[in-house]
């Protein structure tokens, strides 16, 4: 393959600290600050038994998408590993579904910063609030990766501190008896699973960029796991401490389920903390989506699967920029249109389907290629098969709208193929 000119190559300028972060960014945010309400209304008391059911699925398919990173760490993950491993088409629609659904996540973490910052400023309306967040996010997202991954890294390190600050403060007040009664073993566990799995689907966001991390082979698969391992302690703490302040009853169904917890300790600065806490996770998910889904529509364009003015570079920052501004005007649109619940959703379905391409392509991977043993991919392969059926049940209009995306993106494959020909 010809090497491309500098002026086309997207520069290695992110760290493993970068990485990381852009991980870390993308994972949490959505789940803990925005979808726990969502979740406990499902899984009762037993919500952190949700949240370990979930970070055992992602954990199979993080080891998956490891593999394949460090076998190939190109920008696009998923759609070139299944482009390369199983078929073109089969690429393709990992790619487009990939979009679909970070699309969708970047709608549904600026809705939650606009209901962070509603619940100070009512008069504000949150759709407009959102789309607005969006659009000036992209902007951002304009002048180069290195640049949103610095402001991303301070707002990981801000909501971590945060959320120490929730687990530690509400540990004190928390009252065992909010988690009775506490059953483990019932069919609202998997289905609050398959919401708080949306906020594990940013791990993969490293990946993405690939080709924009130093030493991208060691790196990306050692941020992949990292990532995935820090927030899940933070997960399962911030979970125990929230059911303990006011019960699964307490978080059901609020927009805003941590400023909801922590408002049981009866400090108003605790809450105006935690709050703030919410305005940086979602903030800084919403810069890592915009970053990766026009990076993915980057790596699609520049195989010809996507018009191809989507892979121009800007000259100077040397970012796609069409890509970028393509993407966060769609987000803006989408968060005039739906709530909350139904971006999430969405988001879910879109994300174990191309999951499910990922493990399929590790599964593919030739024995000598292969880090980890075929099981790996099998069983993260069979999770996301049995989370995407529940959702017929749990969010019937996800498979309807994924539905509709992915045989768009088909239809659409189809005939640029014909008219290509």
């Amino acid at each position: 393959m010809a090497k491309e000119e500098p002026q086309n190559a997207l520069k290695r300028s992110l760290s493993l600290l970068d990485a990381t972060a852009i991980s870390v960014g993308a994972i949490i945010g959505g789940g803990i600050f925005v979808v726990t309400g969502i979740a406990a209304g499902l899984a009762g008391s037993a919500l952190v038994v949700s949240m370990v059911v979930a970070a055992v699925i992602a954990f199979f398919t993080a080891l998956s998408f490891a593999e394949l990173a460090a076998w190939q760490p190109v920008e696009g993950s998923v759609y070139e590993y299944a482009r390369q491993v199983i078929s073109p088409f089969s690429g393709f629609l990992a790619g487009w579904m990939w979009m679909v659904s970070n699309t969708f996540t970047g709608a549904a973490v600026s809705l939650g910063f606009a209901y962070y910052l509603t619940a100070s400023f009512p008069d504000l309306p949150a759709n407009v609030v959102a789309a607005v967040l969006c659009l000036a996010f992209t902007a951002l997202n304009f002048f180069g990766a290195r640049e949103s991954a610095r402001l991303n890294t301070v707002l990981v390190v801000a909501k971590l501190l945060i959320l120490v600050f929730f687990v530690v403060f509400g540990a004190f007040n928390a009252n065992t008896a909010n988690f009775a009664p506490f059953e483990p073993f019932n069919v609202g566990v998997l289905y609050g699973a398959y919401f708080i799995f949306f906020a594990y689907t940013g791990f993969a966001r490293a990946a993405v960029v690939a080709e924009e991390v130093k030493d991208a082979k060691r790196n990306v698969p050692r941020a992949l796991l990292l990532s995935l391992a820090v927030s899940t302690i933070i997960y399962v703490l911030v979970g125990i401490v929230a059911v303990g302040l006011v019960g699964s009853a307490g978080l059901a169904g609020s927009n805003l389920p941590l400023a909801e917890a922590i408002s049981a300790t009866g400090s108003p600065l605790a809450v105006q903390v935690v709050s703030f806490g919410g305005l940086l996770a979602t903030a800084s998910v919403l810069l890592t989506a915009i970053l990766g889904v026009s990076r993915m529509a980057y790596s699609m364009a520049r195989r010809r699967d996507l018009p191809q003015v989507l892979a121009k570079l800007n000259p100077k920052f040397c970012t796609p920029h069409y890509s970028i501004w393509a993407v966060g005007i769609l987000m803006a649109v989408l968060v005039l249109f739906f709530d909350l619940t139904g971006v999430v959703a969405v988001s879910t379905f879109g994300a174990l389907f191309y999951y499910a391409f990922t493990n399929a392509a590790a599964l593919k991977l030739k024995t000598e290629k292969r880090r980890y043993h075929k099981l790996v991919p099998i069983v993260g392969l069979g999770t996301c098969v049995v989370l995407l059926a529940f959702i017929l049940f749990a969010a019937t209009q996800a498979w309807i709208i994924g539905g509709i995306c992915l045989t768009a993106g088909a239809v659409y494959y189809g005939a640029k193929k014909r008219a290509s020909k």
